[in-house]
């Protein structure tokens, strides 16, 4: 067995990190990803790149101060493939949750597609809980390179934070 460490940093996603994410969708998704970095306010949104020592992006995920009162809304997460399983999302909404705090909320909200058992589950280990369902869609782009609206399922979860 081989075993090695990877020190990671969870910070503010910056403009520069869009082409770097890649791994995380389309073009559209990246571009869609870019305009929202560019029209939102540190008030009302915080994007995060999980990056490596050589500053590679490895998970990445946004908070909107917006969609619930005196919460944050955790959404995009998402962990490059290979490194899924070894800690990352933890760790990203750990700093998510963080940030949250910082700003005074004491409540983590997040969606996650019924169709995502792995993600659900993460969710609960984390002390997350289901409390309703909605539809939810999004514009998405195939491999033939088509845009099309994408529609789902989302069960709504929420977590009270601890505070510090």
């Amino acid at each position: 067995m081989t075993t090695f460490a990877l020190t990671l940093t969870v910070r503010s996603m910056r403009v520069d990190d869009i082409p770097g994410l890649a791994w995380s969708g389309s073009p559209l998704h990246l571009r869609q990803t870019a305009e929202h970095l560019d029209r939102s306010t540190p008030e009302t949104m915080d994007f995060l790149v999980v990056v490596t020592a050589t500053d590679i992006s490895v998970g990445k995920g946004e908070i909107n101060y917006e969609t619930f009162p005196g919460a944050g809304s955790i959404g995009s997460v998402a962990v490059r493939a290979e490194l899924q399983s070894l800690g990352i999302g933890t760790f990203l909404i750990s700093a998510a949750e963080r940030r949250i705090r910082d700003r005074g909320l004491s409540r983590a909200e997040l969606d996650v597609e019924e169709n995502n058992p792995r993600a659900r589950a993460l969710y609960e280990r984390l002390g997350y809980v289901a409390y309703d369902r909605k539809p939810d869609s999004w514009d998405q782009q195939g491999p033939d390179g088509i845009a099309y609206r994408y529609e789902t399922i989302c069960t709504m979860m929420r977590k009270q934070l601890e505070s510090i």
